[in-house]
């Protein structure tokens, strides 16, 4: 048994109780979690805009914590070693997605803390095909956002090509962690944000953003990319405004607010819509052998388990800066 903190599809408040651990198979590693951040997808969830959860659900896709058993056809991983759950959970292998090197895509997936219970616990199940070896080092609470916050944030950045000047719609978990690797990489950051949120417009320039200002504003120079974090889709029109002809608009959520009309002469020019949908394992391995180098360090607020319901509430009134952490 464990204790966990429960949605079962009757409001949005997560229930406290203590839950039945499915039984560890041959590719499974049980893990006592250290850590789990609290994402914007574990907001839909609870509010319906993800549809179809697997109730009654642990949510939670950004864990951290060690192996305490394992599956006997795990053999590169060891019993106590330190690992890192995403939200992919499993993928089926087989079909043209999986074939062709895009698992991300995959036509029957498992997610974690979606439709495999998550790490909004004291332990939980992963397969050990996807999950990632992290530093046993590093604090559990700075490595838990890295896991999703990072890895979509890290897809969303390798989709904007070259771009020099890049610009951030949204400023919380995703973009402060990739704003560091993109200004290390050389790149200029434009941070746009909620009108009048100063404090996260602060929050980037003390990052290295050579400008932040408010996101129904035009940043100062056009933008070669922009990588929308907010679900508002009334935002793809503003960037494409933003962007430069040949400029792409990257949506890097899992769910967004229908996007509204907008004239032709906006994405003339041979400008790019792209979506982003959720990650690949080699997104993992290439994104984790960054982070080191370029000295990635992420803003956390740390909340005890039992106060999930209060940090899913400051998320969702952007009571945050940063990312939102639960610690069993």
């Amino acid at each position: 048994m464990t204790l966990a903190m429960v949605f079962t599809g009757d409001g949005s408040t997560l229930r406290q109780e203590n839950i039945e651990l499915p039984a560890t198979g041959p590719h499974d590693v049980l893990i006592r979690i250290e850590a789990c951040g609290v994402c914007r997808t574990d907001l839909h969830i609870l509010d319906g805009d993800l549809t179809h959860p697997e109730l009654p659900l642990v949510p939670g896709h950004e864990i951290v914590g060690r192996i305490l058993r394992k599956g006997e056809a795990v053999t590169d991983l060891k019993i106590g070693q330190r690992v890192g759950v995403p939200w992919l959970g499993s993928t089926c292998g087989q079909c043209r997605y999986c074939r062709d090197a895009q698992e991300n895509l995959c036509d029957a997936p498992l997610f974690t803390g979606y439709t495999r219970n998550g790490g909004f616990a004291e332990a939980c199940v992963a397969d050990a095909r996807y999950v990632f070896a992290l530093p046993d080092s590093a604090d559990p609470v700075a490595l838990a956002p890295l896991l999703c916050a990072g890895l979509i944030g890290f897809r969303s950045l390798r989709m904007a090509g070259d771009a020099t000047e890049i610009g951030f719609y949204g400023f919380g978990a995703a973009a402060h962690i990739l704003a560091q690797l993109a200004i290390w990489q050389g790149r200029n950051v434009y941070a746009l944000t909620r009108p009048g949120d100063v404090e996260a417009q602060s929050f980037a320039r003390n990052l290295g953003a050579v400008w932040a200002g408010d996101s129904d504003q035009l940043p100062p120079n056009e933008l070669d990319a922009a990588i929308i974090f907010a679900p508002v889709g009334a935002l793809v029109p503003m960037a494409l405004k933003a962007v430069r002809k040949g400029g792409r608009v990257i949506c890097g959520g899992i769910h967004m607010s229908d996007i509204p009309d907008f004239p032709y002469r906006d994405l003339w020019g041979e400008r790019h819509v792209l979506s982003v949908a959720n990650l690949t394992r080699q997104d993992g391995e290439e994104f984790f052998s960054l982070v080191e180098a370029a000295g990635i360090r992420t803003q956390t607020q740390q909340y005890p388990l039992i106060d999930a319901n209060i940090a899913i509430d400051d998320l969702r009134a952007g009571r945050l800066q940063g990312a939102a952490v639960l610690v069993p």
